[in-house]
């Protein structure tokens, strides 16, 4: 991969932090930076094509529904959905685990069994589930993990006895980037009569993504996590099961009839999608996989896991340093570390005085921090245009902070 060619499509490089520093982005399981694509894409659609979609039968609304017809079945190959109707456009993961969760679980929908997420989910991947159960006085329970933060599958075996209704767990953890087996758990999961739900917003960015292999019942990733926008997300399920499932949300364009004793609903995928689309959103996320796509996600995957070798064999070279995982065949590249007698805040300060980006605090994970014994912690996540030289200054820095402190 060419990483000066990579980088210069991203204008945020292109400039100086506030302390006069080259900005090392290493805060990626957060958020990506955009290239010059995805915001020309959005700018375009604003200045050229901006109309709602569906609504008019003028240009630029025909335009408009045409394209979001396009990237529908774009995504859906991305994917690899069986039908673009399985892709139904969110605000995000959190906005889809959230309305999938209600629809599942509310409403005249009764649903009877245990609900289990794995303890290393990310809180949107978590409360949302564990506050479905309470309402629907379904217990709810953590499938336990290994002293290596992985899914103990024995225990997840043990749990599924019990009548399960729902499965909730991460295709890779946002803060160990250990990741699953989404295959092996799927199956485990309908032979007991459950649906899986799967969280890939860290694996998008950085593996081939394959839900019939997976056979999971739905997945949902957010945008800003993939070179994309805020404010746009993906939810995909199954046909079978989205047809039958309660509309995520009820308003405009959603509707088949309406009248004042009854409403009926369009088909998928506009049947889960009230209101107007984020739609310079979705245009901006087509611009993003359209990037990935040219970068192709086997050279990417390839490139981040050198990256992610190198930083682990660097971190485990400077004492006091303590790494929270281990690596897996599934891995995504993130680590996270706690540094003896330095609080991660501390030493996210001290590195973003040096134009080093990274995370400090509990991440959205706080039952995955006290299954470590610990609060908080630091996390160094990588993206395609990271580069070993900034893992080398990074670590080298990171001594220096070290030693600032004790």
């Amino acid at each position: 991969m060419n990483l000066e060619s990579i980088k210069s499509q991203f204008p945020i490089f292109q400039q100086k932090t506030p302390v006069g520093k080259e900005l090392v982005y290493l805060d990626n399981a957060s958020t990506t930076q955009k290239p010059d694509c995805v915001i020309d894409a959005i700018a375009d659609f604003y200045k050229f094509s901006n109309a709602n979609a569906g609504r008019g039968v003028y240009w630029p609304a025909t335009e408009v529904t045409g394209r979001v017809v396009d990237i529908r079945q774009r995504l859906a190959k991305f994917i690899g959905a069986a039908r673009p109707e399985e892709v139904v456009f969110t605000h995000g993961v959190t906005d889809a685990l959230n309305k999938l969760a209600l629809a599942i679980f509310g409403g005249s929908q009764k649903r009877e069994g245990q609900v289990l997420v794995s303890g290393m989910e990310h809180h949107s991947n978590f409360v949302p589930w564990q506050m479905a159960a309470r309402h629907g006085s379904l217990p709810f329970k953590v499938i336990p993990l290994t002293d290596s933060g992985a899914i103990d599958m024995e225990a997840y075996a043990q749990l599924l006895k019990e009548p399960t209704s729902l499965v909730a767990v991460s295709a890779a953890s946002n803060v160990t980037g250990i990741g699953n087996d989404i295959s092996r758990l799927s199956q485990m999961a309908h032979n007991s009569g459950a649906l899986l739900v799967v969280d890939a917003s860290q694996a998008v960015a950085h593996q081939p993504i394959d839900v019939r292999q997976w056979d999971c019942d739905f997945m949902v990733f957010s945008g800003h996590k993939a070179y994309g926008p805020t404010g746009i997300g993906v939810l995909y399920g199954t046909y079978e099961v989205l047809v039958e499932l309660n509309p995520l949300a009820y308003g405009g364009g959603m509707v088949q009839e309406v009248n004042e004793s009854d409403t009926t609903f369009r088909m998928l995928p506009h049947r889960h999608e009230a209101g107007t689309l984020n739609l310079a959103g979705i245009v901006g996320l087509e611009a993003a996989i359209a990037f990935i796509e040219k970068q192709g996600i086997a050279n990417i995957q390839a490139h981040e896991n050198a990256l992610y070798e190198l930083l682990r064999k660097k971190l485990n070279e400077v004492s006091g340093v303590a790494i929270l995982g281990r690596s897996s065949s599934l891995q995504c590249p993130v680590v996270s570390f706690t540094v003896e007698g330095v609080h991660p805040h501390d030493m996210a300060t001290y590195l973003a005085t040096e134009g080093i980006s990274i995370r400090a605090g509990h991440h959205c994970a706080q039952p995955l921090m006290k299954h470590f014994g610990i609060t908080a912690c630091s996390r160094i996540s990588l993206a395609c245009y990271s580069s070993g030289q900034e893992i080398e200054q990074t670590v080298d820095q990171l001594k220096e902070a070290i030693a600032f402190f004790r």
